[in-house]
């Protein structure tokens, strides 16, 4: 079992490591300058609306039945949300923060840095969960078609050989691991917003 989860992990942090290594300065950008978003996002809507499922055969086309074509099909499902989150935290900052900053004479580095960037990380971090459960729904289709490893391949291999007990355990162990990352996921949001007040406290 633990060789088809060490597989399955590895696909998943490789999309995920690379949709948020390239979405959230694509974000930020795209987020603090709106002449650059006017100009992609006819692109990008145009992009995001692909259904991931129907690109499958374009990976393999370009990848092959590999490691780096669950990587891409996962990449390409968890870039949306992570971009998203992004461009909308650091465009829709409280505009009282903004207004104060500017009466202290915080400059446009100093704002975006000190003002804007920490009150973006909850939305961002938003993103990056949903990116995480896509991450693992996509995991396992990608398993599905051409893979010899895997939970996804372990689930379909059980589904035809009529074991029954295998399949609930990569269904469990795929609900596991998503609870983790998203657990992990809090956990970062509150240790880069530990300057929050709580107002439920």
């Amino acid at each position: 079992l633990w060789p088809h989860v060490e597989v399955s992990i590895l696909r998943a942090l490789g999309g995920f490591a690379l949709g948020v290594v390239t979405a959230v300065p694509l974000g930020i950008v795209l987020g603090w300058y709106k002449g650059v978003d006017r100009f992609l996002n006819p692109l990008l809507q145009l992009l995001r609306q692909t259904n991931p499922v129907s690109l499958f055969p374009v990976f393999i086309l370009f990848f092959g039945i590999g490691y780096l074509t669950k990587v891409a099909i996962i990449y390409w499902v968890v870039v949306w949300p992570i971009l998203l989150g992004t461009i909308s935290g650091i465009r829709y900052v409280d505009p009282a923060l903004v207004k104060y900053a500017r009466s202290v004479g915080l400059n446009d580095r100093e704002l975006f840095i000190r003002v804007v960037v920490p009150s973006s990380i909850p939305s961002l971090i938003t993103g990056m969960r949903l990116a995480a459960t896509y991450s693992f729904l996509m995991l396992v289709v990608s398993e599905m078609v051409g893979a010899n490893s895997g939970l996804g391949y372990l689930v379909v291999n059980s589904q035809y050989l009529m074991s029954i007990h295998l399949l609930y355990v990569g269904v469990i162990i795929l609900a596991l691991l998503g609870i983790l990352a998203n657990y992990g996921l809090v956990r970062l949001e509150r240790a880069l917003t530990s300057w929050k007040v709580d107002v439920n406290s």
